[in-house]
């Protein structure tokens, strides 16, 4: 029997405790799974200003009550409160690394009242990612590999190599990074540099320097042990091309054999339609008619009338080209000339905003919009929509439409990164798990939804592909033993 490894995982957002997007789904989740299989695994991340005190049962940890963390020319301290995630078999420690003048606001990353940026993100994810290796060393634990998740912890490979390399603590400690959505990259003037205390002969092409920038996802890439990325298609995509790569192509590429690709998994204890808290109606692969009750809650929580024959074409989605959201604006009339419903909760950029504010006027009967994010709401949109959209321009990995199969609702998705490795498209007997389509053009994205809506008429075959879909296993445990192997090779 290996022995059982200690690994820290490094985020800056985990479910329940705070949450922009997918990366929390995974910091969230991926760790206890870790944790069932016999692994002692702790996870840090900031200590928000949103996450409540009272609610998660915050304490101190007695030896981290003040945490001196260079920046720039100032020491700035901070201190580090700890709690827990608990599910039926693992309990998971989390240490946040708490200072008010840096993370106590309203938002993780952006002013919610601007949709700006904070100007400062440089200095709070370099107090972060300093911040978690002086907390390591004040706890005097070494955990065998320390897990990095996108640009907000790129720069702990980059000090592990540098300014810790002579630590005794550090120097048997690897680092995974791994790639969530490389499109986000943490880029910062020149004179961020200064602050990160690196030595200066780290501020080049084969460092941390991007275009005269400082590059938070770059030095990850560059610094890491090993990189991996959250599909097999994703992970290809980066390396082949400049509008997946998005400028790192050439480093991803020189560290092509130490790139992997492994899919998410998804929580079934949080999303499954036969346990799940939220929905109307529980229902399961065998009863699909509990499904049709969803519907009706679905249509009368966006104010739609409930049409049975119908289908309801629901999309939970950020508002930003990434997501394919100018696609569907391209199509939006066209797609209501179809005998449809369509419901969305979203947020993102005000042109988006502006766009559906109007869309929803103008089809007061057909389109329910909700701006903002609601797990509710993202619950009800599972369980009652009868097809899911997601026309991404690029995916990494995506969760939603593995939600989607396990709701028996049928994604509807370009075929690109993630959502190519787990759709099957439809054949004309029902084969398959979704419609796809390839080319990012908005035409090719309505003939698939027409071809979608056209099978949803042909009663017998739709249950057969949403029965297809429900039969999916994409549990993390899967996902959570590729990284334990990807860890044990590395410390080999």
């Amino acid at each position: 029997m290996s022995k059982p490894l200690n690994i820290l995982f490094v985020t800056s957002e985990a479910e329940p405790f705070a949450k922009t997007g997918g990366l929390a789904d995974v910091s969230g989740a991926l760790p206890q799974t870790i944790k069932e299989l016999g692994h002692e695994i702790r996870i840090m991340m900031p200590r928000y200003g949103t996450i409540s005190e009272r609610k998660f049962k915050l304490h101190d940890v007695i030896r981290l009550r003040e945490i001196t963390v260079p920046v720039g020319n100032e020491l700035k301290s901070g201190h580090v409160n700890s709690s827990f995630i608990t599910s039926l078999k693992a309990k998971v420690q989390v240490y946040f690394l708490a200072n008010q003048e840096m993370f106590n606001r309203p938002g993780l990353y952006t002013n919610p009242d601007t949709k700006k940026d904070y100007h400062d993100n440089d200095t709070r994810f370099i107090f972060f990612c300093r911040g978690v290796l002086e907390t390591l060393k004040k706890l005097g634990w070494q955990p065998d590999i320390i897990h990095c998740n996108d640009w907000q912890t790129g720069l702990i490979p980059a000090y592990m190599k540098t300014i810790y390399k002579d630590e005794p603590l550090f120097k048997n400690i690897k680092t995974v990074f791994t790639i969530h959505n490389l499109g986000y990259q943490g880029q910062f003037p020149a004179e961020s540099f200064k602050k990160t205390g690196l030595p200066e002969s780290e501020f080049t092409m084969n460092g941390v320097e991007f275009y005269g920038k400082l590059n938070f996802m770059k030095a990850g890439l560059v610094y890491a042990d090993v990189i991996t990325t959250v599909s097999e298609k994703y992970a290809k995509e980066i390396t082949t091309s400049e509008e997946y790569g998005a400028g790192l192509e050439g480093i991803l590429r020189k560290r092509k054999k130490d790139l992997h690709g492994i899919i998410n998994g998804i929580d079934y204890n949080i999303w499954n339609p036969e346990t799940d808290p939220i929905i109307d109606q529980r229902y399961d692969i065998k009863s699909l008619e509990g499904k049709e009750q969803n519907k009706i809650a679905l249509c009368k929580k966006f104010g739609l009338q409930y049409k049975e024959g119908v289908p309801v074409i629901g999309c939970i989605t950020r508002l930003v080209d990434q997501k394919g959201i100018d696609l569907i604006k391209e199509i939006a009339d066209d797609m209501m000339k179809l005998d449809i419903q369509f419901v969305m909760i979203g947020m993102g950029e005000k042109r988006y905003h502006d766009f559906f504010e109007a869309f929803k006027k103008k089809y007061p009967k057909k389109a329910g919009i909700v701006f903002g994010m609601s797990e509710e709401i993202a619950h009800m949109i599972e369980a009652g929509a009868d097809m899911y959209l997601m026309p991404s321009r690029y995916e990494p990995c995506g969760l939603n439409q593995l939600y989607s199969l396990k709701y028996g609702t049928v994604p509807i998705v370009r075929a690109t990164g993630g959502l190519d490795d787990t759709i099957q498209d439809v054949t004309s007997s029902g084969n398959g798990t979704g419609f796809k389509f390839y080319k990012y053009d908005s035409k090719e994205l309505l003939k698939t939804i027409q071809r979608a809506v056209k099978m949803y008429h042909d009663k017998k075959t739709w249950q057969k592909i949403m029965r297809n879909g429900m039969a999916k296993d994409f549990s993390w445990e899967s996902s959570a033993k590729k990284y334990i192997n990807l860890y044990r090779s590395l410390l080999k």
